[in-house]
């Protein structure tokens, strides 16, 4: 590139940046000082949404950086840095181990004080927490079991899967699952907070949202995954696939806090595909073993086992303009979309 392209016209003179002056006012110790006492008052105005003064303060990024050293725990030799032999991968599972089982007891300790039926008693958080971490990770050979059954899956549902270490490796579906599994485990023995900032991040990464409080069986199946919601109460039966968009939620939310503990997600039986854009509400909806429930259909109640449900195509309509000007021809404003359930 010729550098006279970039040299400014002689015209054009020499002026100032246009933030020059406002910057040589605001960074005088007044201005930041009103700044700092504008923040204070509204953190005094809305003291539920500050945290000062406590020691029972969770530690978000340890807490993913657990989360990714559970990863190699239950993916041996995937996510590192170096090649791993069979003589090395005992040393390394035994400081991964190690080094969970320090973190992740401090972290339970400190969230046990934020448990609805009150805090432990004064010196029993630690060893509370020793224990449940010791709980927790005894379940790590089970949860391998189902991620491995998640992984064949994957592989068996999408013929776009090059291989299984590919799935693995790159398939948000897979990450979005195992998170869900560990975050389950810790929602089961009433750990309050790590388990929803655990799968919330993963939801944040990967678009897909799962309560940790959701019930999922073997050889469960997400494809591409983008907006996917799987609610607290729902449970999923096992060989289920689901497609992106998918929302297994509930019809409302108008009671707030007093629906807490009411079943308010469908139940989904063995068997079951879900195409993308489906939504499938209420906890009283149970889809029955074997059905296939079609792309963007909206079911508010049960469906009988061995059925289909779909939604009935809209008549699309080509007409030929008078004038081969025009790009574009908007439908008749009539047409809608026809719901089969």
């Amino acid at each position: 590139m010729d550098k006279e392209y970039y040299k400014q016209p002689e015209s054009a003179g020499r002026i100032s940046p246009p933030c020059a002056s406002i910057t040589h006012g605001i960074t005088g110790g007044t201005h930041i000082k009103e700044l700092v006492n504008t923040l204070i008052k509204s953190y005094e105005e809305s003291e539920k949404t500050i945290k000062v003064d406590s020691v029972y303060q969770l530690n978000r990024s340890l807490l993913i950086e657990i989360l990714e050293k559970l990863r190699r725990l239950i993916f041996p030799g995937y996510f590192v840095k170096k090649y791993i032999t069979k003589s090395f991968i005992e040393y390394q599972t035994g400081e991964l181990v190690e080094e969970i089982f320090f973190d992740l007891t401090k972290q339970i300790a400190i969230a046990l004080y934020h448990r609805k039926d009150g805090p432990p008693c004064h010196g029993d958080a630690p060893e509370d927490a020793e224990k449940l971490v010791y709980v927790f990770l005894s379940k790590l050979p089970s949860i391998r079991n189902y991620l491995a059954m998640d992984v064949d899956a994957a592989f068996d549902g999408d013929p776009a899967a090059y291989s299984k270490d590919e799935i693995i490796s790159s398939y948000p579906g897979i990450y979005a699952i195992m998170t869900y599994r560990l975050a389950h485990e810790l929602y089961l023995l009433d750990i309050p907070l790590i388990p929803r900032i655990m799968t919330e991040y993963a939801h944040n990464i990967t678009g897909i949202d799962i309560h940790p409080g959701a019930t999922i069986g073997k050889h469960f199946f997400i494809d591409h995954g983008t907006g996917i919601v799987i609610g607290e109460t729902t449970v999923i039966g096992n060989n289920v696939k689901v497609y992106q968009g998918v929302t297994l939620g509930g019809l409302s939310t108008r009671g707030g806090q007093s629906l807490r503990g009411v079943k308010r997600h469908p139940t989904i039986e063995d068997d079951v595909t879900i195409y993308s854009g489906a939504s499938i509400l209420g906890g009283a909806t149970v889809i029955g073993r074997g059905v296939v429930i079609g792309s963007n259909a909206f079911v508010t109640k049960s469906v009988p086992a061995q059925t289909r449900v779909s939604v009935k195509n809209p008549e699309l309509q080509i007409h030929e303009n008078e004038s081969k000007n025009v790009e574009h021809q908007e439908l008749d404003q009539n047409e809608f979309w026809d719901w089969v359930i």
